[in-house]
């Protein structure tokens, strides 16, 4: 998948969703989490894979920053989410 213009703007009260067609899901052959699109799949490394999960349709920016940050012993995530989240709108992986 080649970048693109972002399909998602980050802040605080965007709900970000996988898009149509796309789905997370652990994959033992390789023991790593991949996102599965119609054309292939991406292995995910293990802060890819965290953000993503919590990626459900539901959850807000601010939301998922925070509930990242309680899972990980209250470390400051909000630029790495965040420029995650910007990468991942440019690549299609998130809308």
């Amino acid at each position: 998948m080649s970048a693109e213009t972002p399909r998602f703007t980050v802040s605080d009260e965007a709900i970000p969703r996988l898009p149509h067609g796309f789905r997370l899901q652990f994959e033992k052959a390789q023991d790593s989490w991949v996102l599965l699109y119609p054309e292939g799949l991406i292995q995910l490394n293990g802060p890819a894979a965290e953000i993503l999960k919590r990626v459900d349709g539901k959850t807000s920016v601010a939301q998922l920053i925070a509930d990242l940050s309680a899972a990980f012993n209250g470390a400051e995530l909000r630029a790495d989410v965040e420029h995650f989240l910007k990468e991942a709108s440019k690549y299609g992986w998130i809308v």
